[in-house]
């Protein structure tokens, strides 16, 4: 829960300053960006699955 918080606060200070120098938002749109996140968790566990079925 901690490393959410800390994620979470980094996070919206990037953002602010970012906004401060009216820089573009280092960011995907929301649902790519999401399908991206997802994509990467899920990567674990189903290599997990793929080397059950390989060894």
């Amino acid at each position: 829960m901690k490393e959410i918080a800390i994620s979470l606060i980094v996070g919206l200070g990037f953002g602010l300053i970012c906004l401060l120098f009216k820089l573009p938002l280092p960011a995907p749109k929301v649902f790519a960006g999401v399908a991206g996140i997802m994509g990467i968790w899920l990567a674990q566990p189903v290599w997990a699955v793929i080397m059950k079925f390989i060894s």
